[in-house]
Order: structure tokens, then C-alpha cells, then sequence
């Protein structure tokens, strides 16, 4: 269709909430919430669902002048993936396993096979057969037991990560009557082949909180409770260590870990400490052989690799050192490989990993692009002198090498295909440090395409962000982008604090009390890259989710006039509210992050930017909010209710669309083409509103 035919203008009658005061009280502080009432825990109340039906009724009849351009760009997007496609197999024991996408299917096939080449392949799961007959389906884990006869596996079908566990016999594909029910989805095998373990879950604050032991061929009502943890704060998680011989549960806050093993050949024994629990101290062990592998903060900033015996392993002090604490070098992870030990690393924000042998040699492993991803790929086997990456930039499609540990020779062995004219040379990027308010420079990586990029203050400029958990958004190659990019947009990361870019330091400025530099970074690199021509000054769009839809909800209070349109996907805007109710999915576990608003000097904090108690009487730009329905990270009401109240408060004529996905969760549409349509929508309401400015 012709783009210049692209035009949205604002319709009447756009819903309108109810107003019902509710005022909540903490600290002698009043504040009233009109739309408190939209909370629902059961999401069954009528009221509610039909408001939320009237939101997406106004949503599609407010953008149906760009739903065929929706539908254009959703094929555009579609055409790109390649229909027919394997993963590269993965050794693991006496099989090589892959998975397989053929044709329209949404969803993938997994298999194994005797060699590489894959000729005798045997179906271990058709995840598209599994997903009949529901509007959402996610597969989480896939568990083949030690003796290789048996596969666990578990399924989510609402999205809000609550998980049920089967097990079949791989042979004749038979189902067990096993079945486990509210449990996080991992599934770990004892090494008797009949024994797992999984954690489950509080079906009101979905927290893994409990472990239990089940036998295969008994009820999971007789499930035996072999660990609880009473300190809500934390989340946990099941693994086996590297030699397989040490059943774990991983116990994590935002600044403190714990660690308890079992003998994975003793079943039935009890799960020990491997050290006492230490407020602050970070760490994450694992164990091959007679060695202990500990990545730790412990007088460590930016963390540092120890080692210790069974015998040591409770005592710090008798630790030795591996690798030394930098302070200009975050340690990120460890692989262990019976001869070499491979370190993740992050230096000036850029990956690399440093591959050191039994001699204490080390060897850099580094790439070209000016910013990029990398990240050490699957490595189940620890007896082997090669280990897989994973590589890409942003213009540079997905990659997987095998490198030599000896050599650090990289050999490529697949790369992710993109149908049509794509070439990397057409496209390029840069990093850029913008200097923010306080003097800090903040990373920027940035892409566009050569032929439709002008650095004079012209190109449309679409910038992207998180920050928050110490969560780093890598520049990668995402073939979606290809349709901004190919219509003049410029593309940005913005690295903001509160994310690990640069280090722990950069994580740890823009949490809790430092949490407004996020928001700072994010609006000075927007002003930075227009006063450097990188992007027009009146066709400047955001987006973000969960965490960065906080972001985007910041800063479009902070700051409105800098943006033509947002994107705010599964946002967490009800911040205050939210974080004094423990009740609330994952509450608890936060407080580390933002503060604990319990605290007076935290409530202040968190008042201060919560973009839902800060939306005010002004202009904001045209804003498109999309959620699910079921969503267990952040709940459907907190986009419900700041969008009645922005409906309410604000001054201009922009569009604000609202669109609830009925049947998801916290991570959108499941499947690999359905998942497509909201990026879509996004891109039509992005694209349409740059040509009629």
C-alpha cells in the first residue's frame, strides 16, 4: 500500500473508567486512587472484562485506517523467517539433539539422533501437536533422565508461568500417569532415573518458594517437602551441578544468594548449605570433579572467580583465587570444561571471553563489530577441547561458532538465515557515549541503514530501553528491525543505569535511591542524538517493556515534548501501590531493587517517579499500551488504571490506544509468527505517525 495514504486522527468517545475514590494511607500520607477498583485477582469480574473489551473495541476502530499496512508489515515480518529450519545438534551423552520449524508451524519439533548427521532422528516432543487447542501454549523445560529412556517436560498454557510437569518413555512415546501441577517448571533427574525434583509454586504470590521429591509412579500428593524458604524475598531455582553429581537449589534476592546441594546418587538424603547465608554476598557455584567454582562479589565490586574443595567450600577465607577482582572489568559467568575454564567478561560494555587452560595461560577471544552480543552458547559436554558460542551484532544475523580452546580458532556453524534482499553491508552502527547531566557517559548503540541515512536532523529516530536488574540489553541483530530501518528510521539502545553495561557500578546507580538516573539517561541520550543529527526532532519514538515500560512511563512525565509517539508493552507503572502489597505477585522480591516503600524514606522515593502518581495535567505524545490478561509479572490493572487516569489528566489531542491480549502473559503471544503481531502494530503506529508530521 502507499505509505502517504497513512494517516490516524484522534476518534471521539474513547473509553471512559469510572470513578470510584479509594484512599490508601502509609506514613500519614493520603493518596486516593479513582480506579483502585479495577483490580480483579480472579479475572472474572464482568465490569472489568467488558471495559477491557471496550479498550481493545477503541484500540482496532482507532488505528483501522493502518490495518491493512499492519497486516503488510506482519507478512514483511513473516517473510523474513525462514520456514524450514533446523538448530544446529547439540551432543549431549550418547545423542545429538536439534529441534526443527517446518512450513506455517508456530512451533518446534524436537528430536535426537545417534551421529551429527541426524539420519535416524527419533521425535522426542511436537510442540505443535502439545499446543492444540490452546490460545496460548509455552513449553519450559526439557528434561531427559540419566539412563536416556525417559523425558520430563513442562507445559504453561495460561501465561503466567505457572507450570505442569509430564514425563513419557522416549521409546514408544508413551505417557506416564505422572503429572505435576503449580510448579516454576524446572524439573531435576536424581541419577537413579526415577527420583525428580521441582519447585512449587504460591498460587497467589507465584513464588517458588517450596522443593519437593517425587518417585515416578506415585501421586504427588505423597510428594515429599524437602526444602522451604520462609524469606520471601528470594527466588528459586533447581540445577545439577556440571558432573552431575550434586543436586542444586539457587536461592536469590537482588543482593543475596544461598546455596543448598544434595548428593544427586542419595535421592532421599537432605539438601545441605554449601555456606552460610550472608546478607549482600552475591554468588553463583557450580562444581566439576573436586572443584568448587564460585563467581562471587565477596570483597569484589565487579566479582571474581575462587575455587574450593567439599572440604573448604563453607569457608571463604580458605578460598583460592582464580581470577582477580578488576575494577574496570565486570565478571559475568564461567563455563567449566574439564581442561580449560572458559570466563564471560564485560569490558567498556562490550562481551568477550577469555579462555584460560590448567597453566593459568589465558587467551582473549574478542570480535570486530563496534558493539555487538555474544554469549557462550550450549556446552553440555565438559570432556572436549571445543566449546559453542553465539554471536551477533546488529548487523550482523545470529551466529553459532565452534571455537578452538587451544587455538581460539572460531568456526562458524550456523548462521541465522534472513529471506529477501538483506545484506549486512547495506546497514551500519556505531557506539556512541553520551555525556548525561551528572557528567556520566552513557552507552548508545545505534544502527540505520546506509542508503536512507542522513546525519542533518531528518531520519525518524526510535530509541529503545530498560534498565533495571542489572539487566544488560545487548546490541543484536533483529531481522524485525529491518522495516524501520528500511524506511529511514535510526534505531538506539539506550544504555541507561540500572542495567550492567559498564559494570556493577552502573547497576547499582540506577536502583532504589539512584533510580531517577535511569530515567535522566534515557531523555539526555534522546536530546544528545538530535543535537547531534541523528534523528528529527518532531518524528522521535520510544518503547519498552515491563521494566522499561516504568521507563517510558517516567519519561513521558518528565519529559513529553521530546517524543512523538511510545510504546509501552507489559509496563510496570503502579510502582508505589505495587510495592506496599505484598500480596502482589513477586512484591517481596523486589524490594531490593526499588526500595521498600514500608520505609519513609523509600515511599518518598518511589512517589516521586512513579508514573502513575505523577501523571499530570499536561500534553503527553500519542502512546500505544499493550498487556495480557494473565500476566504474572506485572498485572493487567497497572496499564488499565494509568490509562484511564492519563484519559482523564491529559491536556492534548494525541492518540492513547489500549490493547489486552485475552489469552497471554507477561511475554506476549506464543509462537513463532503470532508473536509477530503486536511488533507489527507498533511499527504501523510508529511508521504512520512519522509521515503525517
Amino acid at each position: 500500500m502507499s505509505l502517504s495514504n497513512l494517516s490516524l486522527s484522534v476518534l471521539a468517545n474513547a473509553p471512559v473508567a469510572r470513578k470510584q475514590p479509594h484512599t490508601l494511607t502509609t506514613h500519614n500520607k493520603a493518596r486516593v486512587d479513582d480506579y483502585y477498583w479495577m483490580r480483579d485477582d480472579d479475572r472474572e469480574e464482568p465490569e472489568i472484562l467488558e471495559h477491557l473489551a471496550a479498550e481493545n473495541s477503541y484500540c482496532d476502530n482507532q488505528l483501522a485506517p493502518i490495518k491493512s499496512f499492519q497486516a503488510e508489515l506482519f507478512e514483511e515480518l513473516k517473510g523474513r523467517i525462514v520456514k524450514d529450519d533446523n538448530s544446529y545438534p547439540v551432543k549431549d551423552g550418547k545423542y545429538w539433539y536439534h529441534s526443527e520449524v517446518r512450513g506455517d508451524d508456530e512451533y518446534a519439533r524436537h528430536y535426537r539422533s545417534s551421529d551429527i548427521s541426524s539420519n535416524d532422528k527419533q521425535l522426542l516432543l511436537d510442540v505443535n501437536h502439545l499446543a492444540d487447542g490452546f490460545e496460548f501454549y509455552e513449553l519450559g523445560e526439557v528434561a531427559v533422565s540419566p539412563n536416556e529412556q525417559l523425558l520430563a517436560y513442562s507445559e504453561d498454557t495460561e501465561g503466567r508461568r505457572i507450570y505442569t510437569v509430564k514425563f513419557r518413555v522416549i521409546d514408544d512415546e508413551r505417557l506416564l500417569d505422572d503429572v505435576l501441577e503449580n510448579t516454576e517448571g524446572q524439573v531435576v533427574w536424581a541419577n537413579d532415573n526415577k527420583t525428580v525434583f521441582y519447585v512449587k509454586k504460591d498460587l497467589k504470590t507465584l513464588l517458588g518458594f517450596q522443593v519437593y521429591r517425587h518417585e515416578l509412579g506415585t501421586s504427588q500428593d505423597a510428594d515429599v517437602l524437602v526444602y522451604e524458604e520462609h524469606d520471601r524475598s528470594f527466588f528459586m531455582g533447581l540445577g545439577k551441578s556440571r558432573d552431575e553429581s550434586l543436586i542444586i537449589i539457587d536461592l536469590a534476592s537482588t543482593e543475596t544468594n544461598d546455596t543448598w546441594v544434595l548428593d544427586a546418587n542419595r535421592p532421599s538424603g537432605e539438601f545441605n548449605q554449601l555456606m552460610p547465608r550472608e546478607e549482600g554476598h552475591e554468588f553463583d557455584v557450580d562444581k566439576l570433579g573436586d572443584t568448587f567454582y564460585i563467581v562471587t562479589n565477596w570483597r569484589a565490586k565487579n566479582f571474581r572467580l575462587m575455587t574450593a574443595t567439599t572440604a573448604t567450600i563453607a569457608d571463604k577465607n580458605q578460598w583460592l583465587e582464580h581470577t582477580a577482582h578488576r575494577d574496570d572489568v565486570l565478571l559475568e559467568g564461567v563455563e567449566i570444561f574439564n581442561q580449560y575454564v572458559v570466563l564471560t567478561e564485560r569490558a567498556l560494555g562490550q562481551t568477550r571471553f577469555v579462555v584460560v587452560d590448567q597453566q593459568q595461560q589465558r587467551m582473549a577471544l574478542e570480535f570486530d563489530d563496534p558493539c555487538y552480543y555474544a554469549a557462550i552458547a550450549m556446552n553440555p559436554e565438559s570432556n572436549t577441547s571445543k566449546a559453542r558460542i553465539y554471536y551477533s551484532s546488529l548487523t550482523t544475523p545470529g551466529s553459532l561458532y565452534e571455537v578452538d580452546l587451544k587455538t581460539g580458532v572460531k568456526t562458524q556453524l550456523k548462521q541465522q538465515k534472513v529471506v529477501g534482499d538483506f545484506k549486512t553491508e547495506n546497514y551500519a552502527s556505531e557506539r556512541l557515549m553520551v555525556t548525561a547531566r551528572d557528567g556520566e557517559k552513557i552507552p548508545v548503540s545505534l544502527v540505520y541503514r546506509k542508503s536512507t541515512f542522513n546525519k542533518d536532523g531528518s531520519n525518524p529516530l526510535f530509541q529503545y530501553g530498560y534498565g533495571a536488574y542489572g539487566i544488560t540489553i545487548d546490541p543484536s541483530f533483529s531481522s524485525t528491525a529491518l522495516s524501520l530501518l528500511d524506511r529511514g528510521f535510526v534505531y538506539a539502545i539506550a544504555h541507561v543505569r540500572g542495567s550492567e553495561m559498564l559494570g556493577r557500578h552502573w547497576y547499582e546507580n540506577g536502583k532504589k535511591q539512584h533510580k531517577q538516573n535511569s530515567f535522566n539517561d534515557f531523555i539526555d541520550v534522546t536530546q544528545a542524538l538530535l543535537a547531534q543529527g541523528y534523528g528529527a526532532k518532531d518524528k522521535v519514538f520510544a518503547s519498552g517493556g515491563s521494566a522499561g515500560g516504568l521507563l517510558m512511563g517516567a519519561v513521558v512525565n518528565q519529559a513529553p515534548e521530546l517524543y512523538l509517539g511510545i510504546g509501552c508493552h507489559v509496563p510496570f507503572l503502579d510502582v508505589l501501590t505495587t510495592m506496599l502489597d505484598e500480596s502482589i505477585p513477586l512484591t517481596t522480591n523486589e524490594y531490593d531493587e526499588w526500595g521498600n516503600p514500608n520505609d519513609p524514606e523509600y515511599y518518598d522515593l518511589i512517589a516521586a517517579y512513579s508514573p502513575y502518581d505523577n501523571i499530570a495535567a499536561q500534553d503527553y505524545p500519542n502512546i500505544l499500551v499493550t498487556t495480557g490478561l494473565h500476566d504474572s509479572q506485572v498485572q493487567y490493572w497497572e496499564p488499565m488504571k494509568w490509562v484511564a487516569k492519563m484519559r482523564e489528566y491529559k491536556t492534548d489531542n494525541n492518540i492513547l490506544v489500549f490493547k489486552t491480549d485475552m489469552d497471554a502473559g507477561h511475554g506476549g503471544a506464543s509462537g513463532r509468527f503470532k508473536s509477530l503481531e503486536e511488533k507489527a502494530l507498533e511499527m504501523a503506529f510508529f511508521i504512520s505517525l512519522s509521515l503525517s508530521n
